[in-house]
């Protein structure tokens, strides 16, 4: 989940130089410190490479330094992997950060979601251009809201102009004020709070991120499968890829097994945090190594035929709108703060939601890859549109060595 704006405006807070090249490189907020036991960055290597790409660790210790309590990071040139950590996975305790921990990837769930869609519609079970009536009828309606007119490429392209409940901090208020980490909402709740807004625009008129679309994503896939939208992720991607590390809570609020906690900006802990109100939005949990091993399959074109692969890359061509497709996101990534560096090409996904904020990119050539994690995320500076994360010289450089060599 990202509670405010989403894809695109999420990581060019944390790397606005490196991803957008639209500020300078003096456009860095004081880093939020945030001390602990065992604090002092720590490396670790698990891939058998000789070393990282050149700066990769660096910009990791770097991001500790600028207020993230830990960081993780995976990299991939070709064939050469790696996989480095800095900092503490818990601050009470002073556990190490290390690369295979889990951690919430909150909306770089929705390239799961739009996936299962796309094989959908491979298989004749849908089309991209089935309006959301008529899998899901009367869910989508009132107060200007007509699902007749939205289609299942509205939703996961976030043009179909349906409100977004979780930008208001009366919607996390159970959560925040009443101190009930465990408060359940259903996906059917979450919508039907939506709709009670007027549409934002007429769908495939404008583009807003809204994780709405993805909970009516969620429920058309049960509707086309008469399965769980959990368990379809698992059989088409989990399974056949081996993604051992990844699941998909719909109300467990803890995360099991090696895990970072997340935190706050008043260095409390916020790991434990129910799922269920970001469900195939943003609910998954993984690692950096399923991350890219998923992505990889996906953007090298293992998961889609190759009519569905076009569509995934398709990206929306509205004025102020990013370049977004189905679930991903296209991005010159810079190399650099000086007028004429050069700049690659990437498809990128990221999370951000309470304690966890994440970005995964990919080059067009599917030739290199990062990962990049980070256990500090505030939920309540997002919903007062503050920075829910400090802005990073260290990301920003442990981008630039993963991606630009």
């Amino acid at each position: 989940m990202r509670a405010r704006t989403g894809t695109a405006a999420l990581w060019a807070g944390v790397c606005a130089v490196a991803v957008t090249g639209l500020l300078p490189a003096t456009a860095v907020a004081e880093p939020v410190r945030v001390p602990g036991p065992g604090r002092g960055p720590l490396l670790v290597s698990v891939s058998g490479e000789t070393a990282p790409p050149a700066g990769l660790a660096e910009g990791v210790q770097q991001a500790v330094a600028d207020g993230f309590p830990g960081v993780l990071a995976y990299a991939r040139d070709g064939e050469r992997e790696s996989r480095v950590a800095a900092g503490v996975a818990d601050l009470a305790t002073g556990e190490r950060a290390r690369p295979d921990q889990r951690f919430r990837i909150a909306s770089n769930t929705k390239s799961f979601v739009s996936t299962v869609l796309l094989q959908l519609e491979g298989e004749g079970r849908l089309s991209l251009d089935d309006s959301v009536e008529k899998w899901l009828p009367g869910v989508v309606d009132g107060n200007g809201n007509d699902g007749s007119a939205i289609t299942v490429r509205h939703l996961l392209n976030h043009t179909a102009g349906i409100y977004d409940p979780t930008t208001e901090p009366e919607f996390f208020a159970p959560y925040l004020e009443g101190h009930d980490r465990d408060y359940v909402y259903t996906p059917r709740e979450v919508i039907a709070r939506a709709v009670r807004h007027e549409p934002l625009f007429a769908p495939g008129s404008g583009w807003s991120y809204s994780n709405t679309n993805y909970l009516v994503a969620g429920l058309v896939i049960e509707a086309v499968t008469h399965h769980s939208a959990s368990a379809e992720i698992h059989r088409r991607i989990l399974a056949p890829l081996g993604l051992t590390d990844t699941t998909f809570p719909l109300t467990d609020p803890a995360i099991h097994g090696p895990h970072l906690h997340g935190y706050d900006f008043k260095h409390q802990d916020v790991t434990r945090f129910s799922p269920s109100y970001d469900w195939t939005a943003g609910a998954m949990i993984s690692t950096v190594n399923d991350l890219a091993h998923f992505h990889r399959a996906l953007f090298t074109g293992e998961l889609l035929r190759p009519a569905q692969q076009r569509e995934l890359l398709t990206t929306v061509q509205f004025p102020h709108a990013p370049a977004y497709g189905l679930g991903v996101q296209h991005m010159d990534v810079s190399c650099g703060a000086a007028p004429g560096t050069r700049t690659i090409d990437a498809w990128e996904t990221d999370g951000g939601g309470p304690g966890f904020t994440s970005v995964s990119l990919t080059t067009t050539d599917g030739e290199r890859q990062l990962v990049l994690v980070g256990n500090l995320y505030d939920l309540g500076a997002d919903l007062k549109g503050e920075p829910p994360v400090p802005l990073s010289k260290g990301m920003m450089r442990a981008q630039t060595a993963a991606l630009c060599g």
